[in-house]
């Protein structure tokens, strides 16, 4: 139960749909928005919650969500379901592309098993939305064989209409050429002014002319200017065929209507279930539009929890933040808590201090989420669930009904105690007042009484002292109080909860500037004890805020170091791996200088087998392959030693000296290595003075041969088939192979990134028009040959050249270019209700 009627306007939820319907992309969703309620049952508001929750999720992460054409075609498909009606082109167009949108949008949310099923599992709330709604590919087909891609009626849909337009076109083009016949010829008379071209009269194409010369052409006038200077006359030759155009207009309309009746029949059977996925896109019109303001007021789905709890950090009036953003402002955020313990909140504290607001930022966040709405709060907070929301707020009088201000509370308050119960959340302002004090505090008292009974939470603000003190002495009421700076003199629009609030009445009077002795006759008349005690609350307050301000930097502070910590420890975790690492590197690239020098021994030994050397030469080889074996194993471990106290170097800065030191070490020792291997070395120069230029080589350990193109230094040139790369002669051995001749008709095309934005750009900035109009004869050709190759490079269809009547040259220039041209399919002049001889229209292939 939601108590009262205006409840939404009350607390400002009637802003919250206006906005919503603003967001929305058609009448589906607002219908929505209007039709949207407030709900008590749990697992119906957490799958609203989830469903925007995922949404947002999709407007963060996902581009290609298909939201481009949401329309409501719901009124003509009800139209049609009378026999007889049709749609139109244009909402026959609507159809289809709204059909594709419903059809996109669930193939997005229910991607198939094997296509992105880690993505897809993201949004299962959706994809259960989505799970029963049908789609039309067949419709759709049928449309598009029907409609052009720019919602026009095909030549093609039927064979009758392709006949008639050909016969139009082809009448049209006969007239065209006719009047620019007669034209030319009234023109070299001077019947007609040179820049003259035809135009359009009730559906016929005449010429202008001047009065007095009327009479020159023989024809039928149809209609003169407003000035009286022109007149427009059809000429004789040509009333014919504008009589046959008119019919075969007639006939075309006919036949597409014909057309547009045959797929309405078609398509009757099907509305049913074409209403239903309308519904569909309806809903999520209407969850877009939620997920985009939640996004704009920074919203999320607390805890969400199936009993009343009300625990609430960072909170923040959605209107109040949206209000202040735009002139740099902020909201302070509200932190309360309402819970078994505590169930109902005695808030207290100055005027204009913000316990209002603070009332209705709890009944607008409860409100808006119990609607399926994501709310502004810090993601720690929890919420619950309530079934009945009452609020008394604001001055209810009435001449009609009889009531004054108090008399309304008081009917509130009847209706509150005789519904409420432990799952109900209250919510009045100004508890008791309106009234004398005295009763009006005992009648307050006495109701908070029967609430606290029935279990029921609420926040209630009040001025009464005595219902403070009702909270201090009876468990299930708490006090709260707005924070006031006493020094400052204003308000800090910040609750807390354990202690009352001071109404601050003789600070605020004489910061506004009453006269001091009306204030000390005042504060004399209440008595000394009250206004002592007031001042003892205000301290006491002003106590517990320092003590929770010195708390929360503690805590703060004991956060840091527990981060701190963590970090260090998460460093030295990743010291350690990057040591195993490095080690693992190492050990890797010892493995393959070994591999490469047992590679080399074994060329040795196969060079001494071939050689047939002596046995005392073989032994001497042998030895002097075992040395540098030993030496390369020496060098390798050096060098691993090496990589080793470099990298750990950098990871331990205190120890440069003792690792530089090493590795100036491990360089002496690798240069003693390296000199005992000088001999190896000279025996190895030899044999790669074989390797010269047109002598065919392979990389060792590899198959492909290629042939040395030049020598330089200790690198070489290799051609492998049409791939040159550069080689060192070490890592080269000399082969009685042939390289493998290229296949020379194999072909590669590639095309860079780059190209392709280029083109892309080119295509979205390229122009279908070009204007030559006033240019010279080689001007105007230069420019529609650069015209004609972007045309044809973009992958255009058709093109216009606007190069005007005049005598003609320019047209005939263009032409003649144009026959030239192997990608041009047809070229003609426009329609001459477009432009006539005045424009060729460019068909490519």
């Amino acid at each position: 139960m939601i108590y009262p009627q205006n409840f939404e306007q009350k607390i400002g939820f009637d802003q919250i749909r206006q906005l919503l319907k603003e967001k929305c992309l058609s009448t589906l969703g607002e219908e929505r928005v209007t039709d949207m309620a407030f709900s008590d049952r749990f697992s119906e508001v957490e799958e609203h919650l989830d469903q925007v929750f995922e949404f947002v999720r999709i407007l963060r992460e996902e581009d290609n969500f298909p939201a481009q054409y949401f329309f409501d075609v719901r009124p003509s498909l009800k139209r049609i379901r009378v026999e007889g009606m049709y749609l139109d082109e244009q909402e026959l167009f609507d159809l289809r592309r709204s059909l594709e949108t419903i059809r996109d949008i669930v193939r997005f949310l229910q991607k198939s098993e094997g296509e992105e099923e880690e993505t897809a599992s993201h949004y299962p709330c959706l994809k259960r939305l989505a799970g029963d709604i049908t789609v039309f590919p067949q419709l759709i087909g049928k449309i598009n064989g029907i409609l052009s891609p720019y919602g026009k009626i095909k030549d093609n849909a039927s064979a009758e209409l392709a006949r008639i337009r050909r016969e139009l076109a082809s009448t049209m083009g006969s007239i065209s050429r006719s009047l620019n016949n007669i034209l030319r010829n009234a023109q070299s008379e001077g019947i007609v002014d040179k820049d003259v071209a035809p135009t359009m009269r009730d559906g016929r194409l005449v010429i202008p002319v001047v009065p007095a010369l009327k009479r020159k052409i023989k024809g039928i006038v149809h209609d003169e200017s407003a000035s009286g200077k022109t007149v427009f006359i059809e000429p004789a030759e040509v009333v014919e065929a504008n009589n046959r155009i008119r019919e075969l207009e007639g006939d075309e309309r006919r036949e597409i209507i014909r057309i547009l009746v045959e797929f309405s029949n078609l398509l009757r059977p099907s509305i049913p279930d074409i209403l239903l996925s309308y519904e569909f896109l309806a809903e999520i019109d209407f969850i877009r539009a939620k997920a985009l303001f939640s996004e704009q007021i920074t919203g999320l789905k607390p805890a969400f929890e199936n009993k009343q709890v009300l625990d609430w950090t960072m909170a923040v009036h959605p209107l109040l933040q949206l209000s202040l953003a735009k002139h740099g402002k902020k909201v302070v955020p509200l932190d309360i808590e309402l819970s078994e313990k505590q169930r109902i909140l005695i808030i207290s504290g100055p005027n204009a201090g913000g316990k209002s607001v603070c009332l209705k930022t709890v009944g607008l966040l409860q409100y808006m989420l119990q609607c399926g709405l994501l709310i502004p709060m810090h993601e720690r907070s929890h919420a619950g669930i309530f079934s009945n929301i009452f609020i008394d707020i604001g001055d209810e009088q009435s001449i009609e009904d009889d009531l004054s201000t108090y008399s309304s509370h008081l009917t509130n308050m009847k209706i509150m105690m005789k519904n409420c119960n432990e799952r109900s959340l209250i919510l009045i302002d100004e508890f008791g007042g309106g009234t004398e004090p005295q009763i009006g505090g005992a009648i307050a008292e006495a109701v908070l009484k029967r609430f606290n009974q029935k279990q029921t939470f609420g926040v209630i603000t009040t001025h009464y002292q005595n219902l403070k003190h009702f909270a201090e002495d009876h468990e299930g009421v708490v006090n709260g109080a707005m924070l006031y700076d006493r020094h400052l003199m204003q308000a800090l629009f910040q609750l807390q909860i354990g202690n009352p609030g001071s109404s601050f009445a003789v600070e605020i009077a004489r910061k506004i500037g009453l006269p001091e002795d009306v204030i000390a006759d005042a504060s004399e008349i209440v008595g000394s004890e009250y206004i002592n005690a007031d001042k003892y609350l205000q301290d006491i307050v002003r106590d517990k805020r320092y003590w929770e301000g010195k708390r929360q930097t503690i805590r703060q502070r004991e956060k840091h170091m527990e981060e701190t910590i963590t970090r260090y420890q998460t460093e030295i975790e990743d010291l350690q791996k990057s040591r195993k690492e490095i080690l693992r590197k190492a050990k890797e690239e010892a493995e393959q200088l070994m591999q490469e020098a047992n590679a080399r021994i074994e060329n040795t030994i196969r060079t001494i087998k071939e050689a047939q050397a002596e046995k005392e030469k073989t032994r001497q080889a042998r030895q002097e392959l075992a040395d540098f074996r030993q030496s390369m194993e020496a060098l390798a471990a050096k060098e691993q030693e090496e990589k080793i106290a470099r990298k750990i170097e950098k990871l331990k800065e205190k120890q440069n000296r003792k690792k530089e030191k090493k590795a100036n070490k491990g360089q002496e020792n690798m240069l003693s290595a390296q000199a005992s291997a000088e001999q190896q070395a000279r025996k190895e120069a030899e044999r790669l003075a074989a390797i010269v230029p047109g002598s065919n080589v392979r990389i060792k350990g590899q198959t492909s041969v290629g042939e040395v193109m030049e020598v330089n230094g200790k690198n070489a040139t290799v051609a492998f088939g049409s791939i040159k790369t550069t080689v060192k002669l070490d890592r080269l051995e000399r082969t009685n192979a042939q390289p493998k001749q290229a296949d020379v008709s194999a072909k590669s095309t590639y095309i860079s990134s780059q190209t392709q934005d280029s083109m892309y750009e080119k295509k979205l900035n390229f122009k279908q028009d070009i204007d030559v109009r006033g240019m010279r004869g080689d001007e105007a050709l230069q420019a529609v040959t650069y015209f004609i190759d972007d045309a044809i490079l973009v992958g255009m269809s058709r093109v216009r050249i606007l190069h005007g009547t005049g005598t003609g040259i320019l047209r005939t220039l263009i032409r003649q270019y144009l026959q030239t041209v192997p990608g041009i399919s047809h070229f003609a002049d426009e329609h001459i209700q477009f432009g006539g001889a005045g424009i060729t229209v460019v068909d490519l292939s």
